[in-house]
């Protein structure tokens, strides 16, 4: 999380410092969490495309809270293509989601046995290109949906980002194909400006018959006016506004002492980047440099 003037007044942006939180998509998960209460008798997690980790601080604190003494420690398994800073108590696995290989090793560290909540707060880098943008996002969903079919017990729990475009009901009637309940959700911490939103897929329930496959896409259809949905195959879902909506407005600036009445002082990140994008350029630069001294 850099330090730039808008992050300093954005009071999310904050808080999650003060609070510990990797990142501010924390807060997301919170109240999503406030409303559907996710958590309840969860034992056994993934966090897919999980990195920084906020979301898997979620995961940690709130499954601790569902352990009973004597009781085996809940388990979280976090997934994501890049390396990520440890957590206590959560398992990471540098991976593909879009491989059997990592379904099954998911499966490994639950010792055989399902997950009980499968989320993705994954999102591509943007090009601001927003058709682009959409597809790429729900290319992505698919992808967690599919390797969560692979991990998922019957009856368990599905959280993960979406981008709320044109070809939205497309997605909306694939997880109802394996989900009974399907809700659109608005986080107080998401800001308005932002077609971001969280899709909250309850209870599991594949189709019978249905074997989980990396080989072919769940939705295999492009996007174009040739594929809308109308009439009775058209899905309506539930749309819900989460958290106090009297609280922070994401999309609005606050004076730097609006969380608290101290005075404003800037804090470090949480968790510093163990790998940053621009780590391969300022190599490169190295090399060029001594290849001229040479």
């Amino acid at each position: 999380m850099g330090k730039t003037s808008k992050d300093k007044r954005d009071v999310y942006y904050r808080l999650a410092k003060e609070q510990g939180w990797r990142a501010r998509s924390a807060f997301k998960l919170l109240q999503v969490d406030e409303e559907f209460n996710l958590f309840e008798g969860v034992k056994r997690a993934v966090d897919l495309c999980a990195a920084p980790g906020s979301w898997s601080q979620v995961l940690s604190q709130k499954l601790s809270q569902n352990i009973g003494e004597g009781e085996e420690p809940a388990k979280i398994v976090a997934v994501d293509l890049q390396a990520m800073a440890p957590l206590s108590g959560v398992i990471q696995l540098q991976g593909d989601i879009t491989k059997v290989s990592t379904a099954e090793k998911i499966i490994s560290y639950f010792e055989g046995e399902m997950a009980d909540i499968v989320v993705c707060d994954g999102a591509p880098d943007v090009t601001g290109l927003h058709d682009m943008d959409e597809y790429i996002q729900a290319q992505l969903l698919l992808a967690a949906l599919n390797i969560t079919t692979h991990v998922l017990r019957t009856g368990g729990t599905f959280v993960a980002k979406i981008f709320r475009g044109k070809d939205i009901t497309l997605l909306y009637a694939q997880l109802k194909i394996f989900f009974k309940t399907v809700t659109c959700s608005k986080p107080r911490s998401s800001r308005n400006s932002s077609i971001e939103a969280f899709i909250v897929c309850q209870d599991y329930c594949p189709p019978e018959g249905y074997q989980p496959t990396m080989a072919n896409p769940l939705l295999d259809l492009s996007y174009g006016g040739n594929n809308e949905l109308a009439g009775p195959n058209r899905e309506i879902v539930p749309f819900i506004a989460c958290g106090d909506l009297s609280g922070y407005d994401s999309d609005k600036t606050y004076p730097l002492t609006a969380a608290t009445e101290s005075p404003y002082v800037s804090l470090e990140p949480t968790q510093s980047p163990i790998s940053p994008p621009y780590k391969t350029a300022i190599n490169l630069k190295r090399q060029n440099f001594y290849n001229k001294l040479v």
